[in-house]
């Protein structure tokens, strides 16, 4: 077995951002994944080299002229043997196609379709466009985030595309495919990034109505506010994160800093926070990065080193999770979670658009001369 999820099949209509991200999720998990991209103009390079396209690998790819009669039909055809489809595009677009939902579960009842979009299939501000930092925007999330005296700082695209928006349709799809066992019918699932943000929000709304969180950056527990929980430069110009919450956590962290015998304010007087940012920040200086993770090992003190990207594959920790992979030559984040009887792979590194046009269609069903047909017509193309 490869994979929880060999056999499930999936179309993936091709996008980009959280969509495609889910999709090489469920292509992680052992999932068909047939992504309908473009047919690829001459001469036109990609942005991105595609295997460098992480999205995207684990799948298969069919380009079609989706302006075509012919390759709305086909797609209709792949669809009528998938178990569900991903679309992250602005609402009504796939309508527009012929491609919606009403249209799709007539030819396939029991079709899981999965929508993605930032803002929701429907409100004032369902048809503007935006990116993750906008989604963000609108959560609360963003307000919270960056220094006190600073405009708010994105963190990276993680948490609204990501986070709230590929995540949850992964989510809500294989939910709506569980239901379908039961129930054998298909259902939409609207994904909504702002409903996803807003959701993992929950604990930050409930200590906000309950009193114990300020909407001043850098004033609360987890916002870099508390000085047990953020980041303190060393003298080598590096940096270590603390996150010293619990009480015996704080009490360790003290006693590797040299400060367990000495007497200092309650851990929770928000009064005395910026003193002791200010005093940890002197300490923290006194050593390098490295000398400070060698002096916290094995006390509990939840005490880490901020690794850059190139130096993270190199952790003891991330090696021995095995956590990257070399595959096709390039280094890949290994397939998450893990599981114990069915693991995932990397199986197929990121495709062209059409790669896999001419032999996807055949192992989902369609004849030969259906698919010769499609490419003299110049509504599918196979990549050479």
């Amino acid at each position: 077995m490869t994979g929880p999820l060999q056999g499930f099949r999936v179309v993936e209509m091709g996008g980009i951002g959280p969509a495609p991200f889910a999709g090489a999720l469920l292509g992680d998990l052992g999932a068909d994944v047939v992504r309908i991209d473009r047919i690829a103009k001459p001469g036109i390079e990609p942005d991105l080299p595609a295997r460098f396209d992480f999205y995207n690998r684990n799948k298969r790819s069919v380009a079609l002229d989706l302006k075509k009669p012919e390759a709305i039909a086909t797609v209709l055809k792949l669809v009528a043997q998938a178990d569900a489809l991903i679309e992250g595009f602005r609402p009504t677009v796939m309508e527009r196609l012929g491609l919606g939902p009403d249209v799709c579960r007539a030819a396939n009842p029991r079709l899981v379709y999965a929508r993605m979009t930032g803002w929701g299939q429907d409100g004032p501000l369902a048809q503007e466009a935006g990116h993750d930092i906008n989604y963000l925007a609108l959560t609360g999330a963003l307000h919270c985030l960056g220094d006190a005296d600073r405009p708010p700082l994105p963190p990276l695209n993680l948490v609204a595309d990501l986070g709230g928006g590929a995540l949850y349709l992964v989510v809500g799809l294989l939910s709506a495919a569980m239901e379908v066992r039961r129930s054998g019918q298909g259902q939409t699932v609207d994904v909504a990034m702002i409903d996803g943000v807003t959701h993992l929000m929950s604990a930050l709304q409930a200590f906000r109505q309950q009193g114990s969180w300020t909407e001043r950056r850098m004033d609360n527990i987890v916002d870099g506010g508390a000085p047990f929980y953020r980041t303190y430069g060393t003298s080598d110009g590096k940096f270590v994160a603390v996150g010293a919450i619990e009480p015996h956590f704080y009490a360790n962290l003290l006693n590797v800093m040299g400060l367990g015998s000495e007497e200092l304010p309650d851990q929770n007087d928000r009064s005395a926070w910026p003193q002791l940012r200010a005093r940890f920040s002197r300490i923290f200086a006194g050593r390098t990065r490295d000398e400070w993770v060698a002096a916290a090992m094995g006390h509990d003190a939840c005490l880490a080193p901020v690794l850059t990207i190139d130096e993270a594959p190199s952790h003891q920790q991330m090696k021995a999770r095995n956590a990257y992979a070399t595959f096709d030559g390039v280094r890949h984040p290994s397939p998450a979670p893990r599981f114990s009887r069915t693991p995932s792979e990397l199986r197929r590194p990121p495709p062209v658009p059409g790669r896999d046009s001419r032999n996807t269609l055949a192992d989902w069903g369609l004849a030969e001369h259906e698919i010769a047909a499609l490419e003299v017509s110049g509504a599918m193309a196979q990549a050479q």
